[in-house]
């Protein structure tokens, strides 16, 4: 049962209350203002879309009415719930909502504007088609969170929900599903190529940049903690805004919102600059509101910072950190926890050379994630326990959502290595129908099953989902006793693997050299 809760708490839940009083009130201007493309532009959208411009236009806009319906109806329960559970349900749902009206904004606005500056990666159809997996999941998470709950208010929300899903999955079939020409692979050394060539300098540097804002919890900087200085940040910044956080232990939930755009938050190492928290499922959080650490704002960057939850096993699902935040960077960071260590929920996210620990799913989210050297370990959690590295969520076939781990270790954790053969551990499991995850190129310890793979409940989904490997080595990666599930494959060529490369899969070479954020586009380290 939950406890009950400090002032601080109280306060955040009250500030998240006026935040989200009008869900799909910051649709941008330019979306609001233009009812369909200009016929030049109509003329280049067509080439993507599989209906005419207006129409596609004329549908996004009816899904932000149908979420706006939603969100007033929501908030009309904000002062009349008194369970903590149910209270935290209807708060995620008003943000997840506002998300997903703003990424459907920008779908609009791409549609009307194709050749404008600030289209994402410039590759209008991976674009649009990430903006559009990202509404649909929100909807979904929105629903996730009542799972738990009882009573009038969830039926009442549930069903309201229930009939945006399709109205947002019905734009992902107005995009053509092949990329657009000459988007490519390219090269651009370790780092896909969204990355800014001055965000690589400030990622590649050893040393501590110029900073917009720096934190000390000794009290040397301009601020004491986290929030602060991500409260002083401007909002939907082009430029990038530096906050340095200084060695020391944070205690303390981050929520960096959806209107800060591009900051970059560099540490002084991992387990030297620590953001810790405790929040979860058991104390009556969800396991969207448990993370330490989250993000929504476009184009983060982090930097040498551990995250972790500290709640342990016995508290289930325990978020350490939680993305959707397109176009984001991980930089030598590490994410501690146990079950849900990491929530890559939605959009576009790249990890590099970071630490992830858990038990239980401890990667999960429905994001189109490449996940590049890092060292992935599992924990030892409750007795009898299974640990599973991945649950990817991809829900819809027509989602470009998915997984993709390259050159990365697999091993246990220092408390499993005495137990590894009485603990199992899996790289993944189908949290959703079309779950989609790919192994490439990875060490593979024998922490993990020959079997490899573990069946979320009988037989679902295994004639759906998407698991693949490719070029593992390792004594985890023998392939003669894998799963013979139909969804199960080996990769025999270049040509397969090659899709779900840091090039290919999340568009890299297009944005990833901007951060200075090292990266292999492609097969070869």
């Amino acid at each position: 049962m939950s406890k009950s809760r400090p002032k601080p708490v109280v306060m955040t839940m009250m500030l998240s209350l006026v935040i989200t009083n009008h869900v799909c009130g910051l649709v941008s201007a330019k979306a609001a203002a233009t009812t369909s493309p200009a016929a030049s532009d109509s003329t280049v959208m067509n080439e993507f879309l599989t209906v005419p411009a207006s129409e596609f236009v004329g549908a996004a806009r009816a899904a932000v009415e149908a979420m706006r319906k939603a969100g007033e109806a929501l908030s009309k329960f904000q002062t009349k719930i008194g369970d903590f559970r149910t209270s935290n349900a209807v708060l995620d749902c008003l943000d997840l909502l506002d998300f997903a009206c703003d990424d459907l904004s920008w779908t609009i606005d791409a549609s009307n504007y194709p050749n404008g500056k600030d289209n994402g990666t410039g590759d209008i159809i991976k674009d649009l088609r990430i903006w559009i997996s990202a509404a649909f999941s929100d909807v979904d998470t929105c629903l996730e969170g009542f799972e738990g709950t009882n009573g009038i208010i969830k039926n009442l929300i549930t069903g309201g929900l229930n009939r945006i899903g399709p109205i947002v999955r019905n734009l992902l079939t107005m995009v053509h599903d092949k990329p657009k020409t000459g988007s490519g692979h390219g090269g651009f050394g370790k780092f896909p190529s969204w990355v800014k060539p001055d965000d690589r300098k400030l990622l590649q540097s050893e040393d501590i940049p110029a900073a917009d804002s720096v934190v000390a919890a000794d009290g040397t900087g301009d601020f004491t903690t986290i929030m602060e200085a991500v409260m002083a940040a401007p909002d939907k910044s082009e430029n990038r805004y530096v906050i340095y956080v200084k060695k020391g232990i944070y205690s303390e939930n981050v929520e960096i919102n959806k209107k800060k755009w591009n900051i970059m938050m560099i540490g002084d190492g991992i387990d030297s600059t620590v953001i810790t928290g405790d929040r979860n499922f058991i104390d009556g959080w969800t396991t969207f509101r448990s993370a330490t650490f989250a993000v929504s704002g476009r184009g983060f960057i982090a930097r040498d910072i551990t995250f972790e939850n500290t709640a342990g096993p016995e508290k289930h699902q325990a978020v350490a950190l939680r993305s959707d935040s397109d176009l984001s960077v991980f930089f030598r960071c590490a994410m501690r926890g146990y079950q849900d260590t990491l929530y890559a929920h939605t959009m576009r996210q790249f990890f590099r050379e970071c630490i992830i620990t858990g038990t239980v799913d401890f990667i999960f989210g429905d994001a189109t994630s490449v996940f590049q050297t890092c060292q992935i370990k599992a924990r030892q959690g409750l007795a009898n326990q299974k640990n599973i590295v991945t649950a990817q969520g991809r829900k819809d076939p027509d989602q470009p959502t998915g997984f993709s781990v390259q050159f990365c270790n697999i091993t246990a954790d220092t408390d499993l290595v005495p137990n590894v053969n009485k603990t199992v551990t899996y790289l993944g499991r189908p949290w959703k129908l079309y779950s989609r995850t790919v192994f490439l190129q990875n060490y593979i310890s024998e922490a993990v099953r020959p079997e490899g793979w573990l069946e979320w409940d009988g037989d679902f989904a295994l004639d759906t989902l998407f698991y693949a490997e490719y070029m593992n080595h390792g004594p985890g990666a023998r392939l003669d006793k894998r799963v013979k599930w139909p969804g199960y494959r080996v990769l025999n060529s270049s040509a397969e693997a090659e899709d779900f490369t840091v090039g290919s899969f999340i568009e890299g070479n297009l944005w990833l050299p901007a951060t200075g954020v090292r990266f292999t586009a492609g097969l070869s380290s």
